[in-house]
């Protein structure tokens, strides 16, 4: 199911929209957390992104794994899948601040404000997970890369044309 799509492997396809969505809902969730007129202005958007990002993240996964099957293994793939399996709980974390975060704009419109220490708990979640969400994707987005293109590009670099 997760293999091609018109004959082209889903995982490029799919890991796209990912690499944009998740570093996305991560900075949304960031402003968010810290930006009060962001905030307002906002309202559903980190955690649709956030809900988005989860979803997308385990398709990327199973894409990844059905091209790996069809490709073959190699070191470089696999150190791309294993930083891909770190990205779910970073995802998770976020989806559960934004979350927090939503509820707490609707608290704080009744009459009884939440605590101080709560919005500085949130906003110190909001900065560990949506940091460790982006370095996450980072570096699976680059592990792919170099997987896909070190042995296609090689270390030669192409003749220029000039003939000095």
């Amino acid at each position: 199911m997760f293999d091609t799509f018109f004959g082209l492997p889903m995982h490029p396809l799919v890991v796209h929209a990912t690499e944009v969505i998740v570093p996305t809902a991560a900075l949304v969730v960031l402003l968010v957390a810290v930006w009060p007129r962001f905030r307002r202005w906002a309202r559903f958007l980190p955690l649709g992104l956030a809900l988005a990002a989860l979803v997308l993240v385990p398709i990327s996964t199973e894409t990844g794994e059905a091209l790996e099957a069809r490709v073959g293994d190699s070191a470089l793939i696999e150190i791309h899948s294993e930083l891909a399996e770190g990205l779910l709980p970073w995802v998770i974390g976020l989806v559960v601040v934004a979350g927090v975060m939503l509820w707490r704009s609707y608290v704080d419109r009744a009459p009884r404000r939440t605590p101080k220490w709560i919005a500085i708990a949130i906003i110190a979640a909001a900065v560990i997970t949506s940091t460790g969400t982006m370095v996450q994707a980072i570096r699976i987005g680059h592990s792919g890369a170099t997987a896909v293109w070190q042995e296609d590009m090689g270390t030669t670099p192409a003749p220029s044309g000039d003939s000095d």
